[in-house]
């Protein structure tokens, strides 16, 4: 039985990896006004575990809520949805422009 079964996950990017296996993920979401109906945007801060170091700043990554690691974190990396690596395509062409 998968352990994470009910848990918590949200989307978001991460703006800072500075600290050690500790990132921060800012996630976005829309809700509308109620009164003036009109879409308004809210961003909110989530710092989230990394034990390999692996997100980078811009990476979109999925995280999960867990139990406290420490006083402010309270979710974990679960998966860097579409990060900088470059495609296969690229990696070609690189090694072909270094040996001119």
């Amino acid at each position: 039985m998968d352990k994470a079964k009910g848990r918590r996950r949200l989307q978001g990017t991460v703006v800072s990896n500075k600290m050690d296996k500790t990132i921060v993920v800012q996630v976005d979401s829309y809700r509308r006004h109620r009164i003036y109906k009109k879409p308004v945007r809210t961003q909110k801060k989530f710092l989230a575990h990394d034990p390999e170091n692996k997100a980078e700043v811009g990476d979109e990554v999925a995280i999960e809520a867990t139990r406290p690691l420490s006083k402010s974190k309270r979710w974990r990396l679960r998966e860097i949805m579409n990060g900088d690596q470059p495609s296969s395509d690229q990696e070609a062409t690189s090694g072909d422009t270094a040996a001119v």
